[in-house]
């Protein structure tokens, strides 16, 4: 069922009486629009990429990791099951800009240091890159996973897993995903705003390293409490 509403859903385009569909971000002949692949922020403070325009987290990687995230061990160096080489430093490919006022033990710590006290909401969540071998969602484009390759998105670089992490987004931490629902519907439920932090802060903590932090505008619309 199509939802205009949905920037995520089938467009319908109506010409001499005949109906098409087609899918938002792409122009007739199936290909992606051409526009400003880079990430910027909108009036609403969502993050808008014109080639992509249902993927709309609303904080950079910069903010995601300046917030306190990963327990601060995300960018530690790693071995790769998938593409059977050792990785470090994978961060300084970014603008050192991102890094500023940021230390580095927010970034490269090991895994066994993991820190919950960086963390934004003071909780632990996420699992080992190991696991998420095993699960298939490493792919070699991306050895760390998807922050990597949000990093990479977010700085204008395209390749073909793009729409599988989007996708992956979009369950997680996308409008209609099951955190940012149970989020807003638990809180609701407890009559309590969208910025009370004393409730779920592991499913916060997980939005958070999905880019997205629940907004006042988010929290109060309609489809919050939808059961789809």
């Amino acid at each position: 069922m199509n939802n205009s509403s949905d920037p995520g859903n089938d467009v319908t385009l109506t010409r001499g009486g005949k109906r098409a569909t087609r899918k938002r971000g792409k122009s007739a002949n199936g290909t992606r629009k051409k526009g400003r692949k880079t990430g910027k922020k909108n009036s609403s403070g969502n993050i808008v990429f014109d080639d992509y325009p249902e993927f709309r987290p609303n904080l950079t990687p910069q903010e995601i990791f300046k917030r306190g995230s990963f327990g601060g061990t995300y960018w530690r160096p790693i071995y790769s099951s998938v593409t059977k080489k050792h990785y470090k430093n994978k961060h300084k490919a970014y603008p050192a800009s991102w890094w500023k006022g940021i230390p580095n033990d927010w970034l490269t710590r090991d895994w066994d240091d993991y820190d919950t006290s960086i963390n934004k909401y003071g909780v632990k969540v996420g699992t080992t890159l190991e696991f998420w071998e095993c699960k298939k969602w490493i792919h070699e484009q991306n050895p760390y996973g998807w922050m990597q390759w949000y990093c990479d998105f977010y700085t204008g670089k395209r390749g073909p897993d793009d729409q599988r992490q989007i996708d992956r987004w979009k369950k997680t931490a996308g409008p209609r995903s099951r955190f940012r629902r149970a989020l807003i519907n638990l809180l609701k439920r407890k009559g309590a705003d969208y910025n009370d932090f004393t409730i779920s802060p592991k499913v916060r903590q997980t939005l958070q390293h999905w880019g997205y932090v629940l907004t006042k505008k988010d929290f109060n619309a309609k489809y919050s409490l939808s059961s789809d």
